[in-house]
């Protein structure tokens, strides 16, 4: 499985830190050299004996001398006996790697690719083409392109198979190789050998990167007057994604919302200041969350500002195992506060915060350097979120046998009109509806905002 996002804490550490959620427009100055090392990373020498009436100095930390021989020892071996030769880069490379590896499964080293890729991440945007790719059996299949991008004016389509890049094969041992290519510098040509679903002959299709904008918030309206929200991850703009599809979808409601149902399951996380950013857009008071480490600039307390987005409407939030670290934030601080009624399953139980440390301009840590608790005071690593009311892991199906011919009055024969009867008239379901009919989670949400909009009160808990 790939582990959540990283959740980044903005505040300045050892005079230079960089967080993806504000990523510098140059790169960092490369530190300057190290001095000596200092007395406490070996074994330090004997005390001075104190002076007459003073207090005893705290013993200094120091790194146990037979820590150090097993390292050599071990990195001796390796060089002498390994089965092929290896060079000392790679192998202190893999140490430090190590090193980080064994302090949590968030901490790591980052490369200059490696911080590319979480910048991306949590910026919501890439120089690419805007299709979505998945591995298949060996082969480079597009799972969609995204809307308004190069790939989808080309007219690229789902389940279209990539067969060359600029005339290059698409190796089954390499995709991931292959999936790099499609990346490149803006305004950048590149050609794509399609073969297009159910059909024999593939085709050249030429097109040049752009900048992809990748929405992390968006939303519909289920019924008149109830609001689906979605957040797929919190990245740098996600507040305000889903502020104007809120307000969007109150326009098209020529009215304010009744309720809305905030799906957060199997969102991976993100950014700290993109959950305390929706999490603010229901509260009008309130800790949102705070975060504790051993340094001091660890110690962070987030507070709501007023104005509440939907004006106090109900609101029902969805979780599961795969709701993690920034999504647990939004829904623990909508929970403690009363805001919400959370349905589901146990969220996933990442608690920890991570920043980026910056080494030099191509090279970077990974830390986690504090825990986050909800208002009510509570950690959730390991430990997640209970939903207010539990839901199983179940799918709605289609019934096996058609329903009654007469379901009603006005399916009887010669019946009397009634106000809005159209005789004949079928009844489409909008694409909200067949959401309803495939998912008993949302389903079970929307029955649930009902209720609450019917007692006209926020969530109240004793």
């Amino acid at each position: 499985m790939r582990y959540p996002q990283t959740l980044m804490l903005p505040f300045a550490l050892a005079g230079a830190i960089a967080c993806a959620a504000d990523p510098p427009t140059a790169p960092p100055a490369a530190p300057p050299a190290p001095a000596a090392p200092p007395a406490d990373t070996l074994p330090a020498p004997a005390p001075a004996a104190p002076e007459a009436g003073a207090a005893p100095a705290a013993p200094k930390r120091t790194v146990d001398l037979d820590d150090i021989r097993a390292f050599t020892a071990v990195y001796s071996l390796v060089k002498q006996a390994y089965v092929e030769d290896v060079d000392d880069h790679r192998l202190m490379q893999a140490a430090i790697r190590g090193l980080l590896a064994g302090l949590d499964p968030h901490s790591e080293y980052l490369d200059e690719e490696q911080i590319r890729d979480l910048t991306e991440d949590t910026s919501g945007s890439y120089h690419g083409l805007g299709i979505e790719v998945l591995q298949v059996e060996g082969t480079l299949r597009v799972v969609s392109p995204i809307d308004g991008t190069p790939a989808e004016r080309a007219g690229i389509k789902a389940g279209d198979t990539i067969l060359r890049i600029d005339g290059k094969p698409v190796q089954s041992d390499d995709l991931d190789g292959a999936i790099d290519k499609l990346r490149g510098p803006l305004g950048s040509s590149i050609t794509l050998n399609i073969l297009h679903e159910r059909q024999s002959v593939p085709v050249d299709i030429t097109l040049k990167r752009d900048v992809i904008r990748v929405a992390s918030a968006g939303g519909r309206l289920l019924e008149p007057g109830y609001a689906y929200l979605r957040v797929s991850q919190f990245q740098d703009e996600t507040g305000s994604q889903l502020r104007r599809r809120i307000e969007r979808l109150a326009a098209d409601n020529k009215g304010a919302l009744r309720g809305a149902v905030l799906d957060l399951r199997s969102n991976p996380g993100g950014l700290l200041n993109g959950a305390v950013e929706i999490s603010d857009l229901f509260l009008d008071d309130g800790v949102i969350v705070s975060t504790r480490g051993r340094l001091k600039e660890a110690e962070m307390s987030f507070r709501a500002t007023p104005g509440d987005v939907l004006a106090g409407a109900p609101l029902v939030v969805l979780v599961d195992n795969g709701t993690a670290s920034a999504a647990e934030i939004v829904a623990g601080a909508l929970k403690d506060n009363h805001r919400a009624l959370l349905m589901g399953r146990r969220t996933f139980g990442k608690g920890s915060v991570q920043t980026v440390l910056p080494l030099d301009a191509a090279r970077a840590v990974k830390l986690t350097t504090a825990r986050y608790y909800t208002p009510g005071g509570t950690s959730i690593q390991a430990a997640g979120i209970e939903p207010d009311i539990a839901l199983a892991d179940l799918a709605l199906s289609l019934r096996d046998a058609d329903p009654s011919p007469i379901i009603g009055e006005r399916d009887l024969r010669n019946h009397l009109r009634g106000p809005g009867d159209e005789s004949g008239a079928v009844e489409t379901p909008s694409a909200a509806h067949r959401d309803l009919q495939q998912d008993y989670a949302l389903n079970e949400a929307l029955n649930a905002l009902k209720a609450l909009a019917l007692r006209g009160r926020p969530v109240q808990r004793g």
